[in-house]
């Protein structure tokens, strides 16, 4: 049976990361089709083609970031042996990522698509939904070696994912992984009172 269409002249790994690396640096609503396609030096009927819209390319993007970037950190706090040494290594695993020199500063989720137009709603949406995901995580690792009434457990997990997440913003204004590290020492300071009375 013959194939329809001229086949693929680009690789669509490469062409995906390449994406990547463009929403990374100007987040979701400042990358056009256009800035796509030059990136990725391909046409934008092969990005339609290849991926559908902007907004399927865009989550196509956020899954590939999910499973490079994004993992260190959710290995740290997965592997770890006690939740305190997991959470130490899961926000220096973060500040190790968001200050890569290969990569634009700050985590592509916090960054991506905060605020914008309301036709994009369904993207934030999408994002929110990563970060929420974000903080479950980090409650369930808490939740299973910490014995803290369940608001507590909230509260500290959310503590810890909100500084993740700061980390991120201040790694994008300028933050070196040095002054990371002692925002880092400053919560694990922290530690002890949030976690006593088991």
């Amino acid at each position: 049976m013959a194939t329809r269409g001229r086949p693929r002249t680009f690789d669509p790994e490469v062409a995906l990361r390449q994406a990547l690396e463009l929403f990374w640096e100007r987040g979701y609503e400042g990358t056009s089709i256009s800035d796509l396609a030059e990136a990725m030096g391909i046409a934008s009927a092969s990005i339609y083609a290849a991926f559908g819209s902007k907004e399927d390319l865009f989550r196509r993007v956020m899954a590939l970031y999910g499973s490079t970037s994004g993992e260190p950190p959710r290995r740290a706090l997965r592997e770890e042996p006690t939740p305190r040494a997991a959470i130490l290594a899961m926000l220096r695993a973060t500040a190790d990522e968001i200050t890569r020199p290969d990569a634009p500063p700050g985590c592509m989720l916090i960054l991506a698509a905060p605020l914008g137009a309301v036709e994009n709603h369904a993207v934030r949406e999408f994002l929110a939904v990563l970060r929420r995901d974000q903080f479950t995580t980090i409650r369930d690792r808490l939740a299973r070696d910490l014995r803290l009434p369940p608001d507590r457990l909230d509260a500290v997990a959310r503590y810890y994912t909100t500084l993740m997440q700061g980390l991120s913003i201040q790694a994008r204004d300028g933050a070196t992984r040095a002054d990371l590290e002692s925002v880092i020492t400053c919560a694990m300071a922290s530690w002890e009172p949030l976690t006593s009375g088991e």
